[in-house]
């Protein structure tokens, strides 16, 4: 909405500032950050009063998350309404960029709530029924994929770039639409997958968030795009303000989210910001450096594919306990090890994901 002050700029000038993204992201980072700063712990209390006894904790898993019992989860409730508010204030509402990922974000914001409603008010992990959980999130996915693939020109809006080359691209036609479904509930889902100890996904989220941020304001910049040989995707670049509201909304959530948690993420947060994620690297042609930079989402879901398949043919686990998460715990390590360790991961992940737009 500020971006509209732009009209106003020949008579005011300092409100030609509104028309940087820069300056509109790092308004956005510094308001979501805010607003769940002051209504974090509000919405907190209002959740476990509702929950009564909170986030069902696995008999089956680590002996240490019992300790966790009664802790509310639906905390993505805090990170998707200070992102919601931030991106609104801050980014221009004429960018259909915009409001496609914003699209997918929250629907499957929706999808997650409804995903926690069943297991804290049935005090089970059964859930959404996982079929039916699955069409929903392909629905949408398929629905903003067909979107983005209208809205860019082809044939690079429907085709797949390969990073660390200058002129690889592959056209799929009809298919990307298909392919970008994929890759939105993959990411969406692999998050989710994530979210298995304080701090673990949300920080890697923030990490990744800051990196497609980057990207999308070079993918949406003629002159960088051109520098770089990327593809250029004119509007994709007011998409940094989205990832800055992320990341200020993921700051304030991390704040109440450190170990030990007073609240968890739970799918209402996970699966929208994997989604986000997901749609975001779909819209601006980075569908493969996403894999990159989200390697540790892509790992934990990796992990329990493996464990599945594997028991199922042999009847032998790979992993001591699937995510691979629980399987450093069996190990031995503790919590703060593997959440500070992974971070890290997500850190050399993340420069790596970078170093394709200057490699080619």
């Amino acid at each position: 909405m500020l971006y509209w002050l732009t009209q106003f700029s020949d008579t005011v000038s300092f409100l030609n500032v509104f028309r940087y993204i820069t300056f509109r992201t790092g308004g956005a980072i510094v308001t979501a950050l805010v607003f769940v700063f002051l209504f974090g712990g509000p919405i907190i209390d209002m959740l476990r009063l509702k929950q009564g006894k909170g986030q069902p904790i696995r008999t089956d898993g680590p002996q240490s998350h019992l300790t966790k019992k009664g802790t509310p989860t639906m905390g993505g409730l805090m990170i998707l309404s200070g992102m919601l508010v931030s991106t609104l204030l801050w980014a221009n509402p004429a960018n259909p960029y915009v409001w496609i990922v914003l699209g997918v974000t929250l629907a499957f914001g929706v999808i997650g709530f409804y995903d926690d409603y069943l297991k804290v008010t049935k005090q089970t992990h059964a859930g959404f029924a996982g079929r039916t959980r699955l069409m929903a999130e392909v629905l949408v996915a398929v629905v903003a994929c067909m979107a983005l693939a209208n809205l860019g020109r082809p044939p690079v809006s429907t085709s797949l770039v390969f990073p660390f080359f200058k002129d690889l691209a592959i056209n799929l036609g009809y298919a990307f639409v298909l392919f970008g479904a994929f890759v939105i509930v993959g990411a969406g889902n692999a998050v989710n997958l994530t979210d298995g100890l304080d701090g673990l996904a949300i920080v890697p989220v923030m990490i990744a968030a800051a990196t497609f941020g980057l990207i999308s304001y070079l993918v949406g910049n003629a002159l960088f795009s051109d520098y770089l040989q990327i593809r250029y995707v004119a509007g994709t670049g007011e998409l940094a303000v989205l990832c800055g509201a992320v990341i200020g909304a993921g700051l304030g959530f991390l704040w109440f989210n450190a170990p030990p948690a007073s609240i968890f993420m739970g799918d209402t947060g996970s699966l929208s910001l994997g989604g986000m994620l997901g749609a975001i690297a779909v819209a601006i042609k980075h569908e493969i450096v996403l894999a990159i930079v989200g390697g540790l989402f892509v790992l934990e879901a990796v992990s329990v594919i493996v464990q599945v398949v594997s028991f199922k043919l042999t009847g032998k686990r790979v992993f001591k306990m699937a995510p691979i998460h629980h399987h450093y715990e069996q190990m031995g390590w503790t919590e703060p090890q593997i959440v500070i360790r992974f971070w890290i991961v997500a850190v050399v992940l993340a420069l790596a994901g970078l170093a394709s737009l200057k490699l080619r």
